[in-house]
C-alpha cells in the first residue's frame, strides 16, 4: 500500500490548467524526486502534498487518509527560507516547536530544539538572527524549523535554487545524511537533473505545462552515500542522467503537426531582349508555373 498518494489529480487557476492526471504512489521511508521545468507547476504540486491547496479533480491522501488541509505530518521546505527576521535561530526553531508540542514541558522543548539545530550545524550560530547569517545558513534553519516538527512527509519545494555553487553542494550533502538518519519520506522538486539523481531513490519527468503531468520514473541504484566527484566517472551514474535528461527533453518538446501540400512555385524565364523594347513582337517574362509536393512540419 502506498504511503503518500495521488489520485488523477488536476488543478487548475482559472481558465489554465497547471497540472493535468496526475497520478502518483510514494513509500513509506522513500526518496523522490521531480524534474521539471521552470513554470511547468512543481510548486503546484508541492502545495497540493502540503495540502496548501485542494485539488479540482482526484484525491491525495497520506497513509490512506484524504487530506484535508495542511498539517504537521508534512513539512514544507520553501525556496525563500521564510524565517521571521525579528526572532535567533533558536527561536525560529523553537517556534515551531512550541506549535507542534504543547504538551511537552519547555525544557523538553528546550532540547527538542536544540537537537535539530546542531543536527544541522548551527549550533555555533544559536544566537544570530537571520539578517547575520548567509544564504546556506538560512537556509539550513529552515530546514532544522521543518524536522524539528517531526513531520511524516518532508517536502523540499527547490529549497537550493537561491544558493551559489559551493553552498548549495554543502547542503545538498546534509539533507542526504539527515535523510540517511532519519529515513523519513521525501518529496524534492527540482529543476536540476544531476541534484534529483544525487539524492532521490527515484526521479518522475514533469512534463512542460499547461496541463503538465508525470511520466515514467526512473530508479536509482547508485550506493549511498553519493560522492559527485567519483559519481561523474560511474557509468551507472551516467546512464541514468542521460535516461533523466532523454525523458524530460522528450516532456517538454513540443506537438509537431505534419501535413502534405501542393507548393506552386516560380519557373522565372528572363525576358527576350534580342528585339528593340517597343516592339510588339518582344517577349516579356514568362512564369511557366510547376508543381511540387512537400512536407511542412507545423508546431503549434
Amino acid at each position: 500500500m502506498s504511503f503518500l498518494e495521488l489520485n488523477q489529480v488536476s488543478k487548475s487557476y482559472g481558465s489554465t490548467e497547471v497540472l493535468s492526471n496526475i497520478n502518483l504512489r510514494i513509500s513509506e521511508g522513500e526518496f523522490v524526486a521531480i524534474v521539471g521545468y521552470s513554470g511547468a507547476g512543481k510548486t503546484t504540486l508541492m502545495s497540493l502534498f502540503a495540502g496548501l491547496i485542494q485539488p479540482d479533480t482526484g484525491t491525495v491522501t497520506l497513509a490512506g487518509q484524504r487530506m484535508a488541509g495542511p498539517g504537521p505530518d508534512r513539512g514544507l521546505v520553501f525556496q525563500n527560507y521564510s524565517l521571521l527576521p525579528w526572532l535567533t535561530v533558536f527561536e525560529n526553531v523553537k517556534l515551531a516547536v512550541d506549535q507542534v508540542f504543547p504538551g511537552k514541558t519547555e525544557m523538553e522543548r528546550i532540547k527538542h530544539t536544540e537537537k535539530f539545530v546542531a543536527m544541522v550545524n548551527l549550533r555555533s550560530a544559536r544566537e544570530k538572527l537571520p539578517s547575520e547569517l548567509s544564504g546556506g545558513m538560512r537556509q539550513r534553519v529552515s530546514v532544522a524549523r521543518t524536522l524539528a516538527m517531526n513531520p511524516k512527509v518532508l517536502l523540499l519545494d527547490e529549497p537550493l535554487s537561491a544558493l551559489d555553487a559551493l553552498t548549495r553542494s554543502t547542503l545538498r550533502d546534509e539533507i542526504a545524511r539527515i535523510w540517511q538518519e532519519s529515513r523519513m519520506t521525501v518529496v524534492l522538486v527540482t529543476n536540476d537533473p544531476d541534484e534529483a539523481i544525487l539524492l532521490a531513490d527515484r526521479v518522475i519527468p514533469l512534463t512542460r505545462g499547461p496541463s503538465a503531468t508525470l511520466v515514467s520514473g526512473i530508479d536509482i541504484h547508485l550506493p549511498r552515500p553519493r560522492d559527485r566527484r567519483f559519481l561523474n566517472e560511474n557509468a551507472e551514474f551516467k546512464m541514468c542522467r542521460n535516461q533523466v535528461v532523454t525523458s524530460l527533453l522528450a516532456a517538454g518538446a513540443k506537438p509537431k503537426t505534419t501535413i502534405t501540400r501542393d507548393l506552386v512555385l516560380p519557373d522565372i524565364q528572363p525576358e527576350d531582349i534580342s528585339t528593340p523594347r517597343l516592339s510588339s513582337n518582344r517577349r516579356g517574362p514568362t512564369r511557366a508555373r510547376e508543381r511540387r509536393r512537400e512536407e511542412v512540419e507545423i508546431i503549434p
